[in-house]
């Protein structure tokens, strides 16, 4: 983990939140590579959703909503942790992780430890150009009631009949008691939400069909794929409004469990029922082939952005001993690798870099294609083995002479000797995204 973290930084993945300040905790800010694989995690799951399943659309709503959504989520009354402060170092801690503690351990401390207390986890805030006069409003905890609240307008806009589904990508934001082990838990954060709206009495059919479409995509991006699993809820786990969940899992090298990536909840239909109750507004569904009206029942999947790309980061993170030196390599899935590409011109004479330049502006509207002419050309390809770069492309004398290129494949290391047309629809082929 030390290792992963210390490459996120020098490569410019991942950066700690206001750092020349020392930083904000559990806040962190995507670098220029960084946010090139977010951007890509987030286009693999949205054609998977939206555009390789002919019955989901997609919104993207709001982050403040009417606080009276949150009421009827029960996220006012609900969404809370038990908590305990230390009375000397002001310390908080979550009751339920260290019971029976009475005194504080945190640098030897020893304070006393107030009573178990229940900490609302949503961020308030007001809206109103004056303190104190606007109305108190919420950062959103998570942007599944966004899709709720826009059923009806969905559904009639798009002339939907059930089954059908709703995709959401967007920030939310928690203020977490104890966040940690680095974009793992964060007070802000990315969701990647798609509700299911189906007729009652066909959930467990959905959600079996859900849970197993959702462990294929995540084994499509992920090398070491045995290492998933499905967690399912236990009586004491499942939430009040659910009647079957699990979660997917996944051995990350800060635990010595299996920790959630992706939830998977068959929600039935609270949601809906509470927001017709709170807002008056009739949210049931006439089924023309049944001939009845009813509130739809709902299969969430839930999955948190930055807990993907941390998976992704930890599967992909190699040391390799070779016959001659070592190398770290990224082995990304092409398709999330940040860039497709090098093109590296041999040397910096001769008309190479010229032609190295004139082959990345013709690429670069297609794919994200890295330039770099400086140093040996074995230290090159270990920058971009680094930083998990797939392919590099090589101009050399014989380019110049008829138009071949060499192509490196980052993970055999092994080159092909090609056009510079086949080699760009070989790469085309490799990092595109494919149902």
């Amino acid at each position: 983990m030390e290792a992963l973290l210390s490459l996120c930084k020098r490569r410019g993945f991942v950066f700690q939140s206001s750092e020349v300040y020392g930083g904000l905790n559990s806040c962190w800010d995507y670098g220029p590579l960084g946010i090139e694989l977010m951007r890509n995690i987030k286009e693999a799951w949205w054609l998977e959703m939206t555009r390789f399943n002919r019955d989901i659309e997609g919104i993207d709503a709001s982050i403040l909503m009417a606080p009276r959504v949150w009421e009827a989520s029960g996220h006012v009354s609900n969404f809370s942790d038990p908590m305990v402060d230390c009375k000397k170092c002001k310390k908080r801690f979550r009751a339920d992780t260290i019971e029976n503690v009475k005194t504080c351990s945190e640098k030897k401390c020893g304070g006393e430890l107030t009573e178990v207390r229940e900490f609302n986890l949503m961020f308030q805030t007001q809206m109103g150009p004056v303190s104190g006069e606007g109305a108190n409003v919420y950062l959103r905890p998570e942007t599944a009631q966004g899709i709720f609240v826009n059923f009806l307008n969905v559904q009639t806009s798009m002339r939907r009949k059930l089954p059908f589904g709703i995709a959401q990508i967007g920030k939310s934001f928690r203020n977490e008691i104890t966040p940690g082990n680095f974009i793992f838990r964060t007070r802000e954060f990315e969701q990647m939400e798609m509700q299911f709206f189906i007729k009652p009495g066909t959930q467990a059919e959905w959600f079996e069909k859900w849970k197993e479409k959702r462990m294929a995509w995540h084994k499509r991006y992920i090398r070491q794929s045995d290492q998933l699993d499905f967690k399912p809820h236990g009586p004491d786990e499942i939430a009040f409004y659910a009647d079957k969940a699990v979660d997917i899992v996944y051995p990350f090298p800060f635990s010595d469990k299996k920790e959630e990536i992706e939830g998977i909840h068959s929600r039935t239909d609270y949601d809906l029922a509470q927001h017709q109750e709170f807002s008056g507004k009739n949210l049931s569904y006439y089924d023309d082939e049944s001939k009845e009206r009813y509130i739809p029942y709902v299969v969430e999947t839930a999955i948190g952005a930055g807990r993907f790309m941390l998976m992704v980061l930890a599967d992909a993170y190699e040391e390799e001993t070779l016959e001659k030196d070592s190398r770290v390599v990224m082995k990304f899935h092409p398709c999330l690798a940040p860039v497709k590409v090098a093109v590296l011109p041999l040397v910096k004479k001769h008309g190479m870099p010229e032609k190295a330049l004139g082959i990345v502006d013709e690429w670069s509207p297609h794919f994200k294609v890295a330039y770099d002419p400086s140093a040996a050309i074995g230290r090159r390809y270990r920058r971009q083995d680094e930083i998990g770069t797939p392919y590099c492309v090589t101009v050399d004398g014989t380019t110049l002479e008829d138009g071949t290129v060499t192509l490196r494949h980052r993970d055999s290391m092994l080159q092909d000797r090609m056009t510079v047309d086949e080699a760009f629809h070989f790469i085309s082929e490799n990092v595109r995204y494919k149902p």
